[in-house]
């Protein structure tokens, strides 16, 4: 099934730079690709858009809004006009790592009850790596952590929520369960976990793509007034991601990939290739 990646814009000028360009690397030829942006870019954003479309091979549109909706009122106009379709929406800072958007649609692929699938990320709370609620560097060697995602066993486990560094979101899930609340929050952080929980009382699932990893400078954050709603619709809510937290359901997991990578080894073709084309922008050491 299509899936279209949607890409709200930021104000950070350098993190869509690095954004775009780790897109061209990462996401298959042909790709549909929206780059909305909410009269937040600035003209040299603008200029880094402009000049980003005239040589992607991704099959790529840009809108801008002459007045600001505000976040998630934003994204909810963008998923409306995809209704039906399954989409995978990035952070406006996200690092897309080889095979990410692949992955993912095979993750949804595999299991008909998954609403959402959620990659890795080094700034994910619940689904961070190597360390869980931190904002960790971003991978030094996206090539071996590539390699070590290929081995990684296909678990798809249950996550408390969607994470905002980089989802796919069934599109029939959505549809069903009345897409984004804009009248009660403000960020996408938040209509994001309001979403996924309404799905998983209708009998979806929200989970980790155990082999895509999407990288990002800072983790999501609640505009004011957001958790106090979502703590009066969803009370349980705040004890389950601490709990899911301090309990690290997931530390097995993330001890495992971390274990892979320092296993990997790339055919030296495979190293020269990849470099040939450049690393990806933003890489630090972990």
């Amino acid at each position: 099934m299509e899936v279209i990646v949607l890409l709200p814009l930021g104000v950070d000028d350098d993190a869509l730079d690095r954004c775009l360009a780790a897109l061209d690397q990462t996401t298959p030829a042909g790709t549909s690709i929206w780059l909305a942006d909410d009269a937040q870019a600035g003209p040299r954003a603008q200029a880094v858009v402009e000049h980003w479309l005239a040589q992607t091979a991704l099959q790529a549109e840009y809108t801008r809004r002459a007045r600001s909706l505000g976040e998630a009122a934003h994204l909810d106009e963008m998923l409306r006009a995809c209704d039906g379709l399954d989409v995978a929406v990035l952070a406006p800072d996200s690092v897309p790592m080889p095979g990410w958007l692949q992955q993912l649609q095979a993750c949804l692929a595999r299991d008909a009850s998954i609403a959402t699938a959620t990659p890795w990320s080094n700034a994910g709370e619940a689904v961070a790596w190597p360390r869980v609620g931190e904002v960790n560097a971003l991978p030094s060697d996206p090539l071996r952590l590539t390699q070590a995602l290929s081995a990684m066993p296909l678990l798809q486990p249950e996550l408390p929520s969607a994470v905002t560094h980089a989802v796919l979101i069934r599109g029939s899930a959505r549809r069903r369960a009345g897409g984004l609340d804009i009248h009660s929050y403000s960020s996408w952080y938040a209509a994001l976990v309001d979403l996924s929980l309404r799905m998983s009382g209708l009998g979806w699932r929200n989970v980790l793509c155990d082999n895509a990893f999407v990288g990002r400078q800072q983790e999501g954050r609640l505009a004011e007034g957001d958790m106090d709603v979502l703590a009066n619709r969803w009370p349980n809510w705040t004890a389950r991601l601490a709990g899911f937290l301090m309990d690290d359901p997931l530390r097995a997991h993330r001890e495992h990939l971390q274990t892979l990578c320092g296993q990997a080894i790339m055919p030296q073709a495979q190293r020269d290739l990849f470099e040939a084309c450049g690393s990806l922008p933003g890489a630090e050491q972990v």
